[in-house]
């Protein structure tokens, strides 16, 4: 492989790999049938005028299966906690006792089941996109730099054979993580 065209392969290679790794984190705010604190991660407050992160302002547990617990480090901000639970979109309904905001998780109907499945699937496609995207611009830049470096055309078919390979490896790496993630949200 010609060091020209190195650059591109390994800028392609780790657009594909965040688009993985984007795909696993959002993966883990989708609820699938056990409490876990990386369930409201994605939950963001307006905590003095700044959007904070809930995971900044309370330690988040999961002391048993269906329940999650949420222990603030300052108390006067527990009824901003349940409100963003409660807006977050996650069918999640909080309860506190004056210290810690409790969050009961109810069994999943087979229809929510469905509708998380739908989700996962959408979150798998924009990660595939996002590979396909990549490989495209590699592509398009092995390409040119063929083009306009005057290199041989087999270094470009190489190039884009690389590339290919990473985009299947990458790919399958999205369909093995939604795989098992619809696995866990279809199991009851």
């Amino acid at each position: 492989m010609l060091p020209e065209l190195q650059d591109h392969i390994d800028t392609a290679e780790m657009e594909m790999a965040e688009a993985v790794d984007f795909l696993k984190r959002e993966f883990s705010h989708i609820r699938a049938g056990n409490a876990t604190p990386s369930l409201l991660e994605g939950i963001r407050l307006d905590y003095y005028g700044t959007q904070t992160p809930l995971t900044q302002m309370a330690s988040i547990t999961a002391p048993e299966a269906r329940l999650l617990v949420v222990q603030p480090w300052d108390k006067s901000t527990i009824p901003l906690i349940e409100k963003g639970i409660l807006k977050s979109g996650l069918g999640l309904n909080p309860s506190n006792d004056g210290n810690v905001v409790r969050i009961p998780l109810p069994i999943l109907s087979e229809e929510r089941r469905q509708e998380l499945v739908k989700i996962t699937r959408d979150v798998a496609e924009k990660a595939r996109v996002s590979i396909r995207n990549s490989r495209r611009q590699a592509n398009d830049a092995i390409k040119n730099t063929v083009k306009e470096d005057s290199l041989p055309e087999d270094s470009r078919f190489e190039g884009e054979d690389i590339i290919q390979k990473l985009t299947d490896q990458h790919t399958a790496a999205v369909e093995e993580a939604l795989k098992i993630k619809e696995k866990d949200i279809l199991t009851v």
